[in-house]
């Protein structure tokens, strides 16, 4: 590239993904760094949206996506100083609004998608709409507008790029002359252009371009030249650059061809296309219209849409999911621990390689949201290195959580340095993954009568009351505030298989009110006069006895275990807020909400989706069923298990794919209001099936249902008979609803997958899926590396008030606050931390960031410690990324708990920080690259409702 664009002044290239550039970076010398700089300088040479990848906008989450851009963008920054401006988004499989906002926020004013349905292209380019302003379906003015190029045809590569008829534009992929190693699979290949032959040559392109511009309606016409794998050898870069150039010399020396045609970059492109605007402005308003709304479901062709990768590698999507919440974490309790290390002058921590461990996590995170990883559509090995890379960094951030909390919440600072110095001498994690691809177990804590130091930190910017559970090797256990106060435990057992009680392990659980951003400290130790209480067992349709065999459960004395053969009267669980009933197989049947005391049908099925017979069949991208799903059938009732406790009470049943748990609070809070679903799904024994969890109610929504966006907005959908059942399924990353005129089920997940609504009052998620063919869109294989995979849910049955029936067919629709709330503490658990006991070591009672909870409405997205100018390390300035929610005031949250006051998005920023003081505090762009010329300091935060902002932050 950087040889060939200096040859020629007038030839332009394009790069969009930083991952990759970063790593030729790298290994290039300063000759060719200044080189590329003044490829840069002169125009030649542009990077486009300039992330870390070009993300997958289905089944990322916002705050990855976010984080993903600001890596990009802060590489630039530090290695070209170069601020991209406008986005390229040719390979996503559908499009999100909500990327469309995060590159507004960015400071972009353009972008450009390809990969959009098929029927959408074509009314599209009937009503010359392919260019239009994308505009946030929440947004009553237009200040989210984005100017958006949508590409007209079938694919991204030379022969759909030049016009319509891809016989022809295949002809000028001067890649594919005759004797080299691909071909025009239309049958006539490219010829050398030359004097004999360019009058006809030229003709027949330009006519491929004029009808083109047809679809468009300014006089600017965009001919992107490249694919995939491309541009990679010297020969390529001079069949095309040079046949085109005598091109584009002849005709524009020909008058009569009415032309003005050149190489350009993405934003020289958009550059000329708004000079066209504004002199049409002139006479009337822009030449442009208004869309909002999303891209998905995707189809390319027939009926093979795009809704099967919403789930594919589901152990992966949910994987993704724990390293944000430790990436996010880690992010924050690193930056803290950095301005106290920097006051007590702690070298060790200040020295300590975690910051570069840091970078490193936020590029594999980074690099796991590009269209091809997250979506679970890469080759076996590959997604093995990706696992690979998430596990490792999952390892590292628990160290710099336990590492960084440690040094918070030690009385005396100073004597962190004692303590690192055998660095496994810190705070230990509660959970251990043994490797990439195995689920994340508990660490068994070996108690004594000494007690043991136990830490949970808040990673929520809420005064926050949860359930901490933690495993030990005593059931005889005691846990004591930093005060000394003994506090309610409950015990219950721990068990190795489905029928097999562990002699090794016991669950602790206990309330414990953690402050925002916050530590609470408290011990642990063996006491016979302990209060524990230890929960019941009822087994359905097993035996108890000696001799371990299916379901036949091996009694160990300490719980109180009644068996039953089957359930003769209805399995029942209830808390303050929550009355359910249960089916004799152990799945949910009936929900009351005791607000208002009506019973609903609530009802949990599993069923299997098989493939079509048809040639083409359902692969790692594709959803092609055999039609409707089939019941998921056994042939005897499972074991069901029936755990009652002062804490929490579940019911767990064992199929032969899914181990399926619902439990239920006893807490007076947030968690108390909705039903958590736990299902541990293992189909790697299964050929071409498919699982789903249904959940069917008696809630009248008929066609209409609700999803969520990146688990930042949500979209309104309608689920329509006369389209494929596939052509229904859409992207769930944190929750999806169905609602009547009086109640909204909501089902929220702590990993994204695919949901629908097929029938009035359900909500269908398709958890895992194992394909054995490849679906012919690239990836070469089939999908069925499946691991044992978790997949962790909640139910939320909420009473609706003051329903205006017309304003349900807006195209905006939002969560109440409990909702949002509920799912924060789904996706950012609290993180129990132990410490062994020494005689020497003081730890505080607790550790209070801020001074109070931020307004409820209000998310802290991040708190990113930023590079330093010189040299890869950190900086004394983080980026506090900030989110005011949007949400429906007409339900109710009381019995919440939550600190809401109606601040109406205002926050005092002397109010904010409680440890800490604010040394400056300036609005920035999201990602950091624009900052206004004059920036003060602020007093005030003022946020409009779905407004994210990005602030830098100097504490000390």
């Amino acid at each position: 590239m950087v040889v060939k664009l200096a040859e020629d002044s007038r030839r332009k290239f394009i790069w969009s993904e930083i991952s990759y550039l970063s790593k030729w970076w790298d290994i290039i010398d300063n000759q060719k760094k200044d080189a590329v700089k003044s490829l840069i300088e002169n125009g030649q040479f542009e990077i486009v949206t300039g992330g870390w990848v070009m993300p997958d906008e289905a089944t990322s989450h916002y705050f990855a996506l976010i984080d993903q851009l600001i890596e990009g963008h802060q590489w630039l920054e530090n290695n070209l100083g170069v601020k991209p401006r406008s986005g390229w988004a040719i390979d996503p499989f559908g499009y999100s609004p909500t990327m469309a906002y995060l590159l507004k926020l960015s400071g972009f004013s353009h972008m450009l998608i390809q990969r959009v349905h098929y029927a959408i292209k074509k009314h599209f380019s009937l009503q010359k709409s392919l260019e239009f302003y994308w505009r946030q379906n929440w947004d009553l003015g237009s200040v989210t507008d984005i100017l958006c190029h949508m590409m007209p045809f079938y694919s991204y590569d030379i022969p759909h790029t030049c016009g319509p008829d891809p016989k022809i534009c295949c002809q000028f992929d001067f890649k594919r002359l005759p004797g080299g190693r691909v071909g025009c699979p239309w049958g006539v290949p490219p010829e050398t252009i030359h004097a004999g032959n360019i009058h006809s040559r030229a003709s027949l392109l330009l006519d491929q371009y004029r009808k083109k511009s047809k679809l468009f309606r300014s006089k600017v016409l965009l001919a992107p030249l490249g694919d995939d794998f491309r541009y990679c050898e010297y020969t390529e870069w001079d069949l095309q650059f040079k046949n085109y150039q005598r091109l584009f010399d002849y005709m524009n020396s020909q008058s009569k061809f009415n032309v003005k045609i050149q190489f350009g970059t993405l934003s020289d492109y958009f550059d000329a296309l708004d000079k066209a605007d504004a002199n049409q402005r002139e006479k009337r308003q822009s030449m442009f219209p208004v869309v909002s709304g999303d891209f998905f479901t995707y189809a390319d062709r027939d009926d093979h849409y795009w809704s099967g990768y919403f789930t594919s590698r589901p152990f992966y999507k949910r994987m993704d999911r724990i390293i944000e919440s430790h990436l996010r974490a880690a992010e924050i309790l690193y930056y803290f621990a950095l301005r106290q290390a920097e006051k007590y002058k702690i070298n060790t921590f200040l020295s300590s390689p975690y910051y570069k461990t840091l970078t490193e996590a936020r590029r594999n995170l980074g690099l796991f949201q590009h269209h091809d990883a997250i979506t679970g559509t890469a080759k076996d090995w590959v997604v093995v290195d990706y696992g690979t890379r998430l596990f490792h960094s999952l390892m590292a951030l628990e160290e710099i959580i336990g590492h960084s909390a440690f040094l918070l919440i030690l009385k005396d600072k100073q004597s962190y340095e004692v303590y690192d110095s055998y660095s496994s001498d810190t705070l230990d994690m509660d959970f251990k993954q043994k490797s990439q691809d195995s689920l994340p177990q508990k660490n068994i804590i070996q108690l004594s009568t000494k007690p043991r130091y136990l830490v949970v930190f808040n990673p929520l910017e809420q005064d926050r009351v949860s359930v901490v559970s933690v495993y030990v090797s005593s059931p005889t256990v005691q846990v004591l505030s930093a005060s000394g106060q003994p506090m309610q435990v409950q015990v219950s057992a721990v068990w190795d298989a489905a029928n097999v009680i562990s002699k090794t392990a016991y669950e602790v659980s206990f309330l414990a009110r953690v402050p925002p951003l916050g530590m609470k400290v408290f011990r642990i130790l063996k006491s016979a006069t302990s209060n524990s209480h230890l929960a019941d067992y009822v087994f359905y349709n097993g035996k108890i006895e000696d001799t371990v065999s299916k379901n036949k459960v091996e009694d160990t004395g300490i719980f109180k275990i009644k068996n039953k053969q089957n359930a003769e009267e209805a399995i029942t669980l209830e808390n303050s807020f929550i009355a359910l009933w249960f089916a004799p197989s152990g799945l949910l049947e009936k929900m009351m909400a005791k607000e208002d005391g009506k019973l609903h049908e609530v009802k949990v099925q599993f069923s299997w989706y098989g493939t079509t017979s048809k040639i083409d069949k359902s692969g790692a991208y594709l959803f092609l069923p055999d039609g409707e799903a089939k019941p998921y059938v056994y042939n005897e009732l499972p074991l069901v298990i029936v755990t009652r406790g002062r804490i929490y009470s579940e019911v767990t049943c064992s199929f032969e794919h899914v181990i399926h748990r619902v439990r239920l609070y006893h807490v007076q809070g947030i968690e108390g209001q909705s039903v958590e679903i736990s299902n541990i799904v293992d189909i790697r024994k299964v050929y071409n099936r498919e699982i789903a969890m249904r959940i069917s109610s008696d809630i009248k929504s008929q066609n209409r249902f609700y999803t969520d966006l990146n688990g930042y907005q949500i979209q309104p959908r309608v689920t329509m008979r006369k389209l494929p059942l596939q052509a229904n399924v859409y992207p769930m990353t944190t929750m999806a609803y169905i609602q009547d005129a009086e109640h909204r089920l909501t089902l929220l997940s702590a990993q994204s997958l695919g949901v629908s609504s097929l029938s009035s009052g359900e909500i269908e998620v398709i958890m895992d899926r194992r394909l054995m063919q490849d679906d012919n869109r690239g990836l070469g294989q089939g999908c069925h590396d499946n691991k044992i995979t978790a997949n962790l849910f909640r139910i939320l049955l909420e009473r609706r008030s003051a329903v205006n029936m017309e304003e349900e067919k807006r195209p905006v629709s939002f969560p109440s606050l409990l909702s949002h709330i509920t799912s924060s503490f789904m996706n950012h658990p609290v993180f129990p931390m132990t410490k062994k006991f020494s005689p020497t070591l003081k730890l505080l009672g607790e550790f209070s960031p801020l001074l109070s909870s931020l307004p409820c409405d209000i998310h802290l997205v991040n708190l990113r410690t930023l590079q330093s100018k010189v040299g890869g390390g950190y900086s004394n300035e983080a980026a506090l990324i900030l989110h005011r929610k949007g949400f429906d005031c007409r339900f109710s949250s009381k019995d919440t708990g939550l600190l809401c006051p109606t601040t109406q998005g205002k926050m005092l920023v002397q109010k904010l920080f409680n440890k800490f003081t604010i040394e400056s505090l300036t609005l920035s762009s999201l990602s950091l690259m624009h900052s206004s010329p004059d920036a003060q300091n602020i007093s005030e935060i003022n946020l409009s409702p779905m407004e994210i902002s990005t602030f830098r932050v100097r504490l000390r």
